[in-house]
């Protein structure tokens, strides 16, 4: 029997640590197409939990049909999947118009059966352990099945990715689930040997009356859907509004993973009246910061507290959950399935239905609340004072909801949100007398903004595209030494934002730009107006810039500008060596690229200056102070050209800076990146 124990161990292990590991490797496929964007992360986030629910399913089901047969066909075909997704990619793909249904056809497609049969293993396992031994169902299994997603998920950013290509990640990936497949054949086979002692057999089949009643059915379904509802709102609001860090995301899903953990694991009983009332102090510490934007919060501690409270938030959830979690090996798979089907559903209430059902992002003032009912359900059969506690609290929490709504609209004059984004214009008092500035952010992040009420200064450029900064250094002296060539120029820029480039053309040039979120070009349009403004002749594509250019005939830009690294998402595939050699198609003979490097928490310095060495080109940085013109920012841009005597010119010698590299970085291809050693600690 020891072995035969280790079977299931090893095979419950592998495959979710398989499971896990095989999520930032699929999502990243979807970059080229979707762009960095966290909103990515948290659909692909919506669809694992999704087939997580399906694996459940299927395992509830095959426990009561005993098919080793279908069980075994299955898992060869998912093998026989698993070995062609390592030929597939995404790369040119234009399918980016409707992006929650390209996530879920995507990965459906690739990795849907394969990821469906890691999923039933966990909850499957249990119910043949059942069988087998003793009858108890050993949810130990369902801690340990956890544990392996943690380790994956810590390994990938760590290990994983900065030392394997993409490819070699799904080979070995691949390689694993024929491992799984292997383990999982023997134990089929050997479960199929054994018959159900008498016993037993009463634990496994029993007669409705004796089943759970409806109301744990219902918590078991309820609870992890707050759960989920506190995690996807978490993760969305950290990587968006506090700190734009890639791979952060990993934080949260890490402490959710825990909270499941150590319920199923240990059997600790916590303070729940102390945790309680600390709960309420989180809340409304939390609830103060989001209406205040986070002004006066010190970033590791708003980090700090949002994780904490998704600890408490979710271990309570599991914990509720697992306190009425069944008894009986006949109702395993039915627990394992509502709790997946709650956690798939909190998941896609946030990160698919919310952005669908509102152009204003109440996300996490929603999942507050719906954790203080929660509580107030849990205990409502407690003492009268922690009933009046949670409704005071829940009470708080609806207030709460009015109040992030206020401060949205509070001063907004557009408000719109989709896959890619939650916008807001926002126009507000501006120190010169007689003026406004109009700003359009992403969350709390700044995509540009516009003096309004005086002429002269609402065609001067501003925020990080001033005509002292990079990218208008590059379009002044592109084509002549004096800055004042009459002849037309031909620019091309990456990200839309507000169009404030636009306000650095001049009359007979060409400016193309490329953006890959819809919502923004009517606002560029309408609420600003350097677009309406400007002199040049303007062009906007909709769409992913690397697919648009892949698809252009050679466009001969003087400069092309790529301004999509500043903000809250890091599309890598837009920096790759494949990226640049498309990128130099499209330029005219000397032209030069400005890449938007001004970003608080990635350093993209050394591997840009890696690329363009790699390919025989000059880099140089330029820092622009933001303190030469109203409304202008600090910036860093980095210019890229194969034209020496541009960074020859006066203007150039003094503010162009040779690049500060990186020993042990490897070239970034579509193949291979890693952000973890280019992370500001």
């Amino acid at each position: 029997m020891t072995i035969q124990r280790w079977l299931f161990a090893a095979s419950v292990f592998v495959a979710s640590f398989l499971l896990f590991l095989v999520e930032p490797i699929a999502a990243r496929q979807l970059l080229p197409v979707l762009g960095g964007s966290v909103a990515v992360w948290m659909t692909c986030l919506a669809f694992f939990q999704s087939a997580l629910l399906l694996g459940y399913l299927y395992a509830h089901l095959l426990a009561r049909w005993r098919s080793q047969a279908l069980h075994l066909a299955l898992i060869a075909a998912g093998a026989v999947s698993a070995t062609l997704w390592v030929t597939r990619s995404f790369i040119g793909s234009r399918s980016a118009t409707h992006p929650v249904t390209t996530v879920f056809v995507h990965l459906g497609g690739s990795i849907g059966l394969p990821f469906i049969l890691l999923a039933a293993t966990s909850p499957l396992l249990q119910v043949w352990w059942a069988r087998l031994e003793t009858g108890q169902i050993p949810y130990r299994l369902y801690a340990l099945s956890n544990l392996a997603s943690l380790l994956a998920l810590a390994a990938y950013p760590t290990l994983v990715e900065p030392n394997l290509t993409l490819r070699s990640q799904r080979i070995l990936w691949c390689c694993g689930f024929v491992l799984f497949a292997l383990l999982c054949i023997t134990l089929t086979i050997k479960t199929h040997s054994v018959q159900t002692p008498p016993a037993q057999s009463a634990l496994v089949d029993l007669p409705s009356e004796c089943r759970a009643p409806l109301l744990p059915k219902v918590l078991w379904f309820v609870l992890p859907m707050g759960a989920a509802m506190q995690l996807s709102a978490i993760t969305a609001y950290l990587t968006a509004n506090v700190v734009a860090i890639p791979l952060l995301w990993i934080l949260p899903l890490g402490v959710y993973l825990i909270t499941i953990i150590l319920p199923f694991q240990f059997r600790v009983t916590l303070p729940w009246r102390i945790i309680a009332r600390f709960m309420v102090v989180l809340l409304a510490a939390l609830a103060y910061s989001i209406t205040k934007r986070n002004a006066i919060w010190p970033l590791w501690l708003l980090i700090v507290f949002f994780l904490v409270e998704l600890f408490f938030a979710c271990i309570f959830c599991h914990s509720a959950a697992i306190d009425v979690r069944p008894k009986r090996a006949s109702e395993a798979t039915l627990f394992y399935l509502l709790f997946a089907a709650g956690g798939a559903s909190g998941a896609f209430l946030i990160g698919v239905a919310a952005p669908l059902l509102s152009n204003i992002n109440l996300d996490l003032p929603i999942a507050f609340l719906a954790m203080a009912l929660l509580l107030l359900a849990v205990n409502w059969r407690g003492t009268w004072n922690e009933r009046l506690l949670w409704i005071v609290a829940s009470g708080a929490m609806v207030v709460l909801v009015f109040m992030v709504r206020h401060v949205m609209v509070h001063d907004a004059i557009v408000t719109a949100r989709n896959f890619y984004a939650s916008l807001r214009v926002t126009e507000d008092p501006f120190s010169y007398p007689g003026t406004k500035i109009r700003t359009l952010m992403n969350g709390s992040i700044q995509h540009g903004t516009q003096i309004v009420g005086i002429d002269e200064l609402r065609t001067t450029p501003t925020t990080y595209y001033s005509e002292d900064s990079g990218v208008g250094l590059a379009i002044r002296f592109c084509c002549s030494a004096d800055g004042h060539d009459p002849r037309p120029r031909t620019i091309g820029v990456i990200g839309l934002g507000a169009g404030t480039i636009a306000a650095l053309g001049r009359r007979g040039d060409r400016i193309h730009f490329y953006e890959i979120n819809p919502a923004v070009i009517p606002i560029a349009r309408n609420a600003f107006s350097y677009l309406r403004d400007s002199p040049a002749q303007i062009d906007i594509i909709e769409g992913d810039a690397r697919t648009s250019l892949g698809s252009e005939d050679p466009q001969n830009f003087d400069v092309l500008a790529i301004d999509a690294f500043s903000g809250d998402s890091i599309p890598i595939h837009l920096l790759t060596r494949e990226a640049l050699a498309l990128y130099r198609r499209h330029l005219a003979p000397g032209g030069i690229l400005a890449f938007h490097i001004s970003n608080r928490h990635v350093n993209l310095e050394p591997p840009l200056a890696l690329l363009a060495a790699s390919v025989g080109m000059e880099a140089r940085r330029v820092d622009s102070r933001g303190d030469h013109s109203p409304g202008e920012y600090a910036s860093t841009w980095m210019l890229v050209t194969d034209n020496v005597a541009f960074f020859s010119r006066p203007e150039l010698l003094a503010r162009a800076a040779p690049p500060v590299t990186e020993p042990g970085l490897r070239i970034w291809t579509d193949d291979y990146s890693a952000l973890l050693p280019v992370l500001r600690w």
